[in-house]
């Protein structure tokens, strides 16, 4: 596997997280914030 493709697999993943995390956080917020109404 070339370094290229093993970074920009890695990056990917990286991106993939990032997305999950803020769709996690966002759906958190989400509901805390209509508990609270």
């Amino acid at each position: 596997m070339s370094p290229l493709a093993l970074e920009l697999l890695f990056i990917g993943l990286l991106g993939l997280a990032s997305l999950a995390i803020v769709w996690i956080s966002g759906v958190v917020v989400y509901k805390l914030w209509r508990g609270q109404r």
